[in-house]
């Protein structure tokens, strides 16, 4: 694992912090690690409670036959993150970033693969087995140490190395409140982004899964009778929500919170469930950002919330600063929610 963590350091901390007279800016006061060597014993001395990492690869998300670009969803974040504001609301004392996992070799074989060739999308899905190795890792140090993960994806195949680094460091299967258009439980085909929960699931890392605010149309009929008939698995749809208001904004936030917080669980947001958020399956209908911004406070509020994940932005060059800002957003929402 150690050679694929480039660390966040003092010189690119420099190159991105705009300092500014009379002003505190959070990345002045967050820490950091300064040796590779042994995460896990650093991690557990540090007085911090949140620990930031990037995932910068859209492996996962083109092995799922989507639209790359998840890669850059990193970069786009820190940027932001290390210039606003430090002060009694963002808590930047209690933040370690500790930096992200370097795919490059992956990302460059990917970018000589062809997505329409079967072999060649088997050999994406052969990387993303790879990657996950590198994830669930990480995130069982992160977790052993005491500490909660906030990771910057990348794809949705990272859930599945979210939990099984989580459920390893617990010693138990842990629960899962999803935010997603999709339900990510395609079947055990090699891996990439869309079947994350159902791996986790079978390999027996995730126990109690919700999916809040699902797709009616992009949801297939054989996967809606695999998780009918399933007791750990329940969902709401965004239709019964927001289209045909059978169901409050609140209920529907209640009813997921009582699927799984009996146990420790992750938080895991799907930016494809965003309205007009550039990602792998940008929607023209879709959740506000206030909305996401509540659900990250609502669950990040609970004391069994272990991690959050935000994953599948795909920012560009002219959309870099709102998925920048959207993200900040959210991490902070969610250390302003669990710290209290």
């Amino acid at each position: 694992m150690e050679d694929k963590l480039v660390l966040f350091n003092q010189s690119t901390l420099k190159k991105l912090l705009n300092k500014r007279q009379a002003e505190s800016k959070f990345g002045e006061h967050i820490k950091m690690i300064t040796d590779i060597s042994n995460i896990y014993e650093q991690l557990k001395t540090l007085d911090v409670d949140y620990v930031i990492i990037g995932l910068p690869e859209d492996v996962g998300v083109f092995a799922n036959y989507g639209k790359s670009g998840t890669s850059a969803s990193w970069e786009a974040t820190i940027k932001i993150l290390l210039n606003i504001q430090s002060n009694k609301f963002t808590l930047a004392k209690k933040v370690l970033v500790l930096g992200h996992l370097n795919f490059e070799s992956e990302l460059k074989k990917l970018s000589t693969l062809n997505q329409s060739k079967v072999k060649d999308v088997a050999k994406a899905r052969k990387l993303v087995a790879k990657i996950d190795k590198e994830v669930s890792n990480l995130i069982y140090n992160i977790i052993c140490a005491g500490k909660k993960p906030i990771i910057i994806g990348g794809g949705h195949n990272n859930a599945y190395g979210n939990l099984k680094g989580t459920s390893l460091a617990l010693n138990k299967r842990i629960n899962v409140v999803n935010f997603d258009a999709h339900t990510d439980f395609r079947k055990e085909e090699g891996r990439h982004s869309g079947n994350g929960f159902s791996y986790a699931f079978s390999e027996g890392f995730l126990r109690n899964y919700f999916i809040f605010g699902l797709h009616e149309n992009y949801t297939s009929d054989l996967i809606f009778k695999a998780i009918d008939n399933n007791n750990n698995i329940a969902y709401n749809t965004f239709e019964e929500i927001e289209i045909k208001k059978e169901l409050s904004y609140n209920n529907a936030m209640e009813q997921a919170l009582d699927h799984v917080n009996k146990d420790s669980f992750g938080i895991e947001i799907d930016c494809d469930a965003i309205q007009n958020i550039p990602s792998s399956a940008m929607t023209p209908s879709g959740f506000s950002v206030n909305q996401v911004r509540e659900f990250v406070t609502y669950f990040g509020n609970h004391e069994n919330a272990t991690y959050l994940h935000i994953c599948e932005a795909a920012p560009t060059p002219e959309t870099e600063t709102q998925v920048g800002k959207l993200i900040t957003y959210l991490i902070t929402d969610f250390i302003r929610a669990n710290a209290n």
